[in-house]
């Protein structure tokens, strides 16, 4: 259906942000409409402008008002772990109480722990559990989600969560999109002698087997001291890349393993956490299309550093801005709450900010026509009911996100 939204307080439509593709933004790259309106055909956006200047030839479409109301590109959440069995709530007062992550999973805990609750959880349970998860971040405004598998650690359990996930997409299309990401390069199970095994025997297998199903959107590993090593990424991306998916990766977290500097080598979607990234990574980075995704939240729940975002961004980097919701190391799904919270300290501006949690989201997961509210865009949007973009951000914990009338 033709339709035109009016008289909306604000359009976040980011165009500069569109021309300079997502980089070295400054706030004007906002490109804020006030008084404004959008006109749709079939879900596309045709024109962008004030609501006092829209053409007569729209005049007959639907119009609907928005006063008192702001829109925004919908966020995309391009780094999440929704589909898990149990909680760490336990780990989580451990480390209050100053018990380190690496020690926490020497005692059988971290992923390993999830991995066991996930084993024993049902493809059933697992499928309702993840349901209402999405549903709570789409009431936060998110609207594309990306999920990972990476707790069953197993063939069985990887393949059908796999699966699950392709489920979970089918069920949500169109109103919510999701992107399946295969993870089970996701940590160790005991019952192997090394990582190397691990890939040999589950990972490579399987990804081969999932390429047949064309069901998985990427392949995603941990690349860390003590879990998975270089050699073992380049196997996974070497196939990967043999097989046409596309690749991303959790890099330089713990330790700077020149994570950034591999993905940008396999033209990776994104390098995710980047918390010890190095300079060498970051120019890397710049000069590639390899997306930074970073996760604040999960360094303030770990209680480390944030990644060196204005290091990033000064030097050009496409930089996105992503939740990591888990059940250990970020157990918070709300990623305007957590962009919100660490933007002073990763000192970004608004466009900055904005642009991290939609189209440079966008594109860490590959997709080309989302993130902006520019003619030629796909309507994906966020509504919320407040006086300007600035309240929204401002409002921390503060849920003004609406659904449309």
């Amino acid at each position: 259906m033709n339709k035109v939204y009016r008289n909306l307080n604000e359009i976040l439509t980011l165009e500069g942000a569109v021309r300079k593709d997502g980089r070295r933004l400054l706030p004007e790259d906002l490109c804020l409409i006030q008084g404004g309106a959008v006109v749709l055909e079939n879900d596309l956006i045709v024109w962008v402008g004030k609501t006092s200047e829209l053409p007569i030839n729209y005049q007959s479409y639907q119009q609907i008002d928005l006063s008192h109301h702001v829109l925004t590109p919908e966020l995309v959440d391009s780094h999440t772990h929704i589909v898990f069995g149990g909680d760490r709530a336990q780990e989580y007062a451990d480390r209050l109480n100053g018990v380190s992550y690496e020690e926490i999973r020497k005692r059988g805990g971290g992923i390993l722990l999830t991995m066991n609750e996930t084993n024993q959880a049902s493809i059933e349970d697992l499928f309702e559990s993840a349901c209402r998860r999405i549903e709570r971040l789409y009431s936060y405004g998110v609207g594309t989600i990306e999920i990972k598998s990476g707790y069953g650690l197993n063939l069985d359990k990887e393949h059908a969560i796999s699966r699950l996930i392709h489920k979970i997409k089918k069920h949500f299309e169109p109103r919510i999109k999701i992107f399946n990401t295969f993870l089970a390069a996701h940590d160790i199970p005991i019952s192997f002698p090394s990582s190397a095994d691990y890939v040999e025997e589950v990972v490579l297998p399987l990804l081969e087997d999932l390429s047949k199903e064309k069901i998985i959107d990427a392949v995603d590993i941990f690349h860390e001291k003590n879990y998975f090593s270089s050699d073992d990424v380049k196997k996974v991306f070497l196939l990967a890349k043999s097989l046409g998916i596309a690749t991303k990766i959790h890099a330089d977290e713990l330790n700077d393993n020149d994570g950034a500097s591999i993905a940008v080598e396999f033209e990776s979607l994104s390098a995710d956490h980047l918390l010890k990234v190095s300079e060498q990574g970051i120019g890397a980075l710049a000069s590639s299309r390899t997306v930074a995704t970073l996760l604040p939240g999960t360094a303030f729940f770990l209680g480390k550093a944030l990644a060196p975002a204005r290091a990033m961004l000064d030097a050009g980097v496409k930089v996105a801005i992503a939740s990591d919701f888990n059940p250990g190391s970020c157990h918070c799904d709300n990623i305007l709450l957590i962009g919100s919270l660490a933007a002073p300290q990763l000192r970004l501006n608004q466009a900055e900010l904005w642009c991290g949690m939609t189209l440079n989201a966008s594109h860490a997961l590959g997709i080309g026509d989302q993130g902006a509210i520019v003619p030629g865009m796909k309507a994906r949007f966020a509504l919320f009911r407040a006086e300007s973009l600035s309240h929204i951000t401002y409002s921390w914990g503060n849920n003004l996100r609406v659904n449309f009338p």
